[in-house]
């Protein structure tokens, strides 16, 4: 219970010190596109110190391109299982590559060595979610109704989910 109050303390202090509210953390309604399309939020731990990523450094994020956040801390890149359709977004807007692709991608590259961290997956956002909080690490993504300010909203080349130009959204692009 005290470990509770102390993280929810610091968050607490956190969105004072960057002028938010702690109700503007979490908002009634998540942020969507016209036409109802929901976004997904690129998240990481709160204590990484990144901000913003090009769709490029994102990529080679993704890829496991890159091994180390700039603190030197280990990535670790978190993934909904394949049922899911954030998955389908992701491996749209940011792999540019199909389920086999992807699995081939990792396979060849681990083998070769050429790719350094192979995505952990998990069945749910509320996992990925509580990974990403546990682990100082983590990257992943969720449905912006499913960030809660445990964790850090990344922004993609400047912008946030709410933005209207933000590119990681759902609705009507992927099929089931």
């Amino acid at each position: 219970m005290r470990r509770l109050f102390s993280i929810l303390l610091f968050l607490i202090i956190a969105l004072a010190s960057a002028g938010l509210s702690p109700h503007a953390a979490v908002s009634a309604s998540p942020p969507t596109a016209t036409g109802g399309e929901q976004a997904l939020a690129i998240i990481v731990n709160q204590s990484n110190p990144v901000e913003n990523f090009s769709i490029e450094e994102l990529r080679k994020i993704f890829l496991g391109e890159r091994s180390h956040w700039p603190n030197g801390r280990r990535i670790t890149l978190v993934m909904l299982d394949e049922t899911q359709p954030e998955r389908k977004a992701v491996l749209r807007d940011i792999y540019s590559m199909s389920e086999k692709d992807f699995n081939n991608h990792f396979i060849q590259g681990v083998f070769t060595g050429a790719v350094f961290v192979s995505p952990k997956t998990l069945a749910t956002p509320a996992e990925v979610r509580k990974f990403v909080f546990n682990v100082p690490g983590a990257i992943g993504y969720v449905r912006v109704s499913e960030v809660d300010p445990s964790v850090k909203v990344l922004r993609v080349d400047g912008r946030l989910p709410e933005d209207k130009d933000y590119r990681f959204r759902l609705a009507g692009r992927i099929g089931k």
